[in-house]
């Protein structure tokens, strides 16, 4: 089985494409800035993996997706090889996605933009700050707040 599922922030707006011929379809290339879990002295905070939608997951990423985004996706590694024009043989790895998901809320994202603007390409590897915890639930960012303290028994599934 051939299965990927990742979630990180997209560490450029895509690039876009369309195939020439009859008819044109869509091929969005983008990076994600995937946080390591646990990480050794002098080593990178994250894994930036190429990611590649055809089709109509292509477009979808060309008209949804921005740099910073928070996203989730489901797909394929694929690697593929091709010889320079050196005569040198080169390898790609890639993830071909097939199901693309927002991790966070449109106003959560543009909010975070607003206040917080990324200057360079690496400043995805850095934990974002998120802001202290409300003491009233506001549901405006479309996610409610959940105590900390709550047990896995407690809860309904």
């Amino acid at each position: 089985m051939n299965k990927v599922i990742l979630m990180g922030r997209l560490a450029r707006d895509p690039e876009v494409r369309y195939s020439q011929g009859a008819a044109p379809v869509a091929v969005a290339r983008y990076t994600l800035a995937v946080s390591r879990r646990f990480r050794r002295e002098g080593e990178p905070e994250a894994d930036f993996i190429n990611c590649v939608a055809f089709g109509k997951s292509g477009e979808f990423v060309e008209r949804f997706f921005k740099k910073g985004q928070m996203v989730s996706v489901v797909g394929r590694l694929q690697v593929r090889s091709w010889d320079d024009k050196d005569g040198t043989k080169r390898w790609s790895t890639e993830v071909v996605t097939e199901e693309h998901y927002f991790a966070e809320s449109k106003s959560s994202f543009e909010g975070r933009m607003a206040s917080q603007p990324f200057s360079q390409p690496n400043d995805f590897s850095q934990p974002h700050q998120q802001a202290a915890p409300k003491s009233a639930p506001d549901a405006s960012d479309g996610f409610y707040p959940i105590e900390e303290g709550i047990d896995d028994d407690d809860l309904p599934f």
